[in-house]
């Protein structure tokens, strides 16, 4: 799942579904910083209640993307994506064709939940709008097993970009893919994969309920 999937249903918790978030963030700020469940429960019950919606939403982020992951329209649309890549793509000995699949199934997901209601998203960056960075970031300092020292300023930024909106757009879409590829170290994409964008598309969204229930 994605920052959209995991939080849209908790626009009125807003220090929760920024837990929902974090892992995420991190994966960005600092790869080396991760904040896993068994880091987050000791703060379920903490006094602050930021702190404590803060670990619930990490808590729940981890949850979701167990099942999410299991879920056969997931492992299926994986698969089918793999194999649009691959045509699409220059003969690639790794393994870019999956990575960007599982990639794509959740931004994907996330479009597809945009386009059916663009004023909830909206609502999501209005409930971040709602949150304190610097709150956050101590909390997560508290729970991780190391720092993360940017945090609040890509928080900040993560706010202001709004960049899922570019979700909906092929050509905004294939830039933020193209930035997660080279966090992680792999080339960009060619021009060519962008063909193979709209069908990708409508195969998410014909399945984005399967993708949002539980099994």
């Amino acid at each position: 799942m994605n920052y959209f999937a995991h939080g849209r249903t908790l626009l009125d918790a807003p220090y929760v579904l920024a837990g929902t978030a974090v892992p995420d963030w991190l994966s960005v700020v600092d790869r080396r910083v991760r904040v896993r469940t068994k880091h987050a429960e000791p703060f379920l019950s903490h006094p602050d209640p930021s702190t404590a919606g803060l670990a619930e939403g990490i808590a729940r982020h981890h949850k979701d993307d167990a099942w999410f992951h299991e879920t056969m329209a997931f492992v299926e649309l994986n698969a089918e994506l793999s194999a649009l890549l691959r045509d699409a793509l220059p003969p690639d000995e790794g393994f870019r064709p999956a990575f960007l699949a599982h990639l794509l199934v959740e931004l994907l997901l996330d479009a597809a939940l945009i386009e059916e209601d663009p004023a909830q998203l909206e609502a999501y960056y209005a409930a971040l709008s709602r949150i304190d960075p610097l709150v956050i970031q101590d909390a997560v300092n508290q729970m991780a097993p190391r720092p993360a020292f940017h945090l609040a300023a890509f928080i900040h930024r993560f706010s202001q970009v709004r960049f899922l909106f570019d979700y909906l757009d092929d050509g905004k879409l294939v830039f933020r893919l193209n930035q997660v590829l080279s966090r992680v170290g792999l080339s960009p994409l060619p021009d060519e994969v962008r063909r193979v964008l709209p069908a990708a598309r409508e195969r998410v969204a014909a399945r984005k309920s399967e993708l949002l229930t539980e099994r």
